[in-house]
């Protein structure tokens, strides 16, 4: 059972694990570095702990300590207990959930190891949005796909945002990163997945048309916001496929277009 430990100076080093985390570029460096990612809120924390992940200690206002205890009841780890003010003066703004906690990362596993018991994966190349990711892996989760895999200059989903917007679902979906772009699809394709890539050209059939729920393995590209994906991954795709438009729009958001195409990825319309 861990202690409660109160914290009235903001530069304590105690608490160093959620200083300046409004610093994007400094908690992307550090983060991954030392192996740590901030899960914010009651809910996300409760599922990174159910995951798996182990916690190296809790910042929670007092008020907040009560709804936590079970949690807290179960750790060894360190719980901080903070002023509203003293928390955002560490953190840089107002943690209105009232509790983060500093988990511990787990090795990543291998491309090859998550497609070996996988048929329907999503494929990201540079995505650096981290509400876009987030919002990525909330529907691959609920919609079914089995794995997610990142280029390697895709955001981390393990980012403080990431994790908030996907509520947790990061922690569900499996994810690693190719070592290569886009030479690593290749090991996609010799694996028994179609590559298919997600485009709003007018080149590519729809999603119907295309029928992925009735393939045997799927992978489904997705690229960033506006740039989508650049000519060397449509070129390395088998197949280009996109989500009909009507009333002049010309594309959805990435989030928006990767629910839809997962639903028609993963189980098609009903009665299809």
């Amino acid at each position: 059972m861990a202690d409660l430990i109160t914290v009235e100076d903001p530069d304590d080093p105690r608490l160093r694990d959620y200083t300046d985390l409004t610093d994007v570029e400094l908690r992307r460096r550090r983060e991954p570095a030392e192996g740590l990612f901030i899960a914010e809120g009651e809910k996300v924390i409760r599922r990174a702990r159910d995951a798996g992940y182990e916690m190296r200690s809790m910042l929670l206002s007092a008020k907040w300590a009560d709804v936590m205890r079970d949690v807290i009841d179960t750790l060894d780890a360190p719980v901080y207990v903070v002023a509203p003010e003293l928390a955002e003066q560490v953190t840089g703004y107002h943690v209105h959930r009232g509790a983060l906690a500093s988990m511990r990362r787990k090795p990543l596993p291998t491309a090859a190891g998550l497609l070996s018991g996988a048929r329907r994966v999503a494929v990201m190349e540079a995505v650096n949005d981290h509400t876009n990711i987030g919002a990525i892996f909330r529907s691959a989760a609920a919609l079914g796909m089995d794995a997610v895999l990142l280029s390697p200059d895709c955001a981390d989903p393990l980012y403080r945002r990431s994790v908030k917007v996907s509520m947790g679902a990061v922690f569900s979906v499996p994810y690693a990163r190719l070592d290569t772009w886009p030479q690593g699809l290749e090991a996609v394709r010799e694996a028994g997945f179609t590559l298919l890539a997600l485009t709003p050209d007018e080149k590519a059939r729809t999603l119907d048309e295309a029928a992925p729920h009735r393939m045997d393995r799927v992978a489904l590209m997705l690229g960033a916001e506006g740039d989508g994906l650049s000519r060397r991954a449509l070129d390395a795709a088998d197949a280009w496929v996109r989500i009909p438009m009507s009333h002049g729009v010309d594309s959805l958001n990435v989030g928006a277009a990767a629910a839809v195409a997962f639903y028609a990825v993963a189980t098609g319309r009903p009665g299809a």
